[in-house]
């Protein structure tokens, strides 16, 4: 390696990359330890860290704690913005059936002789023709039996639902009922809009209604807007005898809700949806981004009457206009043809197989997960800070993400973990298994500041 003008850990970098392009370093080989490459090439430690920081950065290379660091094939692992592992996403997991990820794109190829340049070079009406909406209706049959095809909405994506239902239905002198630990595209949203935000406390089982009938009381909200399957970031489920009583709730206090239900096909635990026990007042949202892909920004509105799909359709068109009819009519293939619910099984399995790697390694330290969510909860212990957990992860290459992106009020001492982001679940057991070695020491004791 000859020294040039470039910094010297770049040029390091930079040979590790011709050398792994040209075939001298393959996928899974082992580079030198640090210490030793920097002997061996006279030259001082950091400079070599910082080389393999670099590599890293470029996903050449990953580092495995306690084994050193190794190369990665080209496409081989998603690289992550700062570090060895990326568990701050939140998205379905890759599959490892290569043969359905052939049917799906088979598909999508086939619409040219269906859909065809009409998809690309038209728009199309606000809300989603009717083929697409049944198609909808299809998808959601299982949990909302009743709903037909002109009570049905298609939006660009989940947010984009939200924000057409928030500019439609917030009231300028009521505010918005949210679960304590609240998504942050909401959260967001509210701020953009001038939207006030009441908390309603939460436990193991997801939104308490004897809060939120409190909050009604005490702050007379207008819209409740909540996750009951799979909260992000709890991974809570809200049972039924709490589903019943939010909706006797919302209509003493005359609430109207947002039911953001984007894991319920992906639990499939059989409960009806809050659009099923109060379906005169309630916005039922189901997002197939989180459950088949989050490129397919599409979203299904089950509306409470078909006056309320119409004004929806009003609010889409002055905010977000139409949903991709392209990625309408790719929802609509697959569902059509069985791919869509196979695609959802697959992303099952792999979603269980992960969360089974969670709970062995971190079942002991208080992990919360449900065998189907794409994420798991932390509460954390001995001590510490979610800060400077966090903080002592970033330096060991890990990124999770803190309660405080999800608060309103008191951030609790917690972690969300995304089990999903690493296409491997080698990697996945890094991050899980640096995070468990933490986990278990003191504050005290894992402080390296001399």
């Amino acid at each position: 390696m000859a020294k040039g003008a470039a910094p010297l850990y770049l040029a390091i970098a930079d040979a590790i990359e011709a050398d792994i392009r040209a075939g001298a370093l393959r996928h899974g080989d082992r580079l030198p330890p640090q210490r030793a490459l920097a002997d061996r090439l006279g030259i001082d430690f950091t400079t070599v860290s910082r080389a393999y920081a670099e590599a890293r950065r470029r996903a050449l290379v990953e580092g495995r704690v306690g084994m050193g660091t190794f190369v990665q094939a080209s496409g081989t692992k998603s690289a992550p913005a700062s570090g060895i592992v990326d568990l701050t996403m939140n998205f379905p997991p890759r599959m490892a059936d290569t043969a359905l990820t052939s049917r799906l794109w088979a598909e999508v190829a086939g619409l040219e002789t269906t859909g065809g340049m009409d998809l690309l070079l038209r728009y199309q009406e606000v809300g989603g023709t009717r083929a697409d909406r049944e198609a909808g209706v299809a998808w959601l049959i299982d949990s909302l039996p009743d709903l037909a095809f002109d009570r049905l909405v298609i939006t660009p994506g989940a947010q984009g639902a939200l924000l057409a239902l928030l500019t439609l239905l917030k009231h300028p002198d009521r505010p918005v009922a949210v679960e304590a630990l609240c998504y942050p595209g909401f959260r967001s949203l509210a701020g953009h809009l001038g939207a006030a935000l009441v908390p309603v406390a939460m436990d193991g089982d997801g939104l308490i209604p004897d809060d939120l009938a409190a909050q009604c009381a005490r702050h007379r909200p207008a819209l409740l807007c909540c996750t009951p399957n799979l909260h992000n970031p709890t991974t809570a489920t809200i049972p039924l005898d709490r589903r019943e009583a939010i909706a006797a709730i919302a209509r003493e206090y005359d609430l109207t809700i947002l039911e953001d239900d984007a894991y319920g096909r992906l639990a499939g635990n059989g409960l009806p949806p809050l659009a099923a026990l109060a379906p005169e007042r309630t916005y039922h949202i189901a997002s197939l981004s989180k459950a088949l892909a989050p490129a397919l920004r599409i979203a299904y509105v089950a509306c409470p009457d078909a006056r309320g799909a119409s004004r929806l359709t009003g609010a889409l068109r002055a905010t977000t206009s139409m949903a991709s009819p392209l990625g309408a009519a790719i929802a609509t293939r697959w569902i059509e043809t069985g791919l869509a619910q196979q695609t959802l099984n697959a992303i099952r399995a792999e979603t269980e197989a992960r969360h089974a790697l969670a709970h062995r390694l971190l079942g002991q330290d208080g992990l919360r997960g449900d065998p189907r969510a794409y994420h798991a909860w932390l509460p954390l212990d001995h001590g510490w800070s979610r800060g400077d957990f966090a903080s002592r992860l970033r330096h060991a290459g890990i990124g999770v993400v803190t309660s405080d992106a999800f608060v309103i009020g008191p951030a609790p001492e917690a972690l969300r973990i995304g089990l999903a982001a690493p296409l491997e679940r080698a990697a996945l057991e890094t991050g899980l298994r640096e995070i468990a070695d933490l986990a278990c020491q003191s504050p005290t004791l894992a402080n390296l500041i001399v």
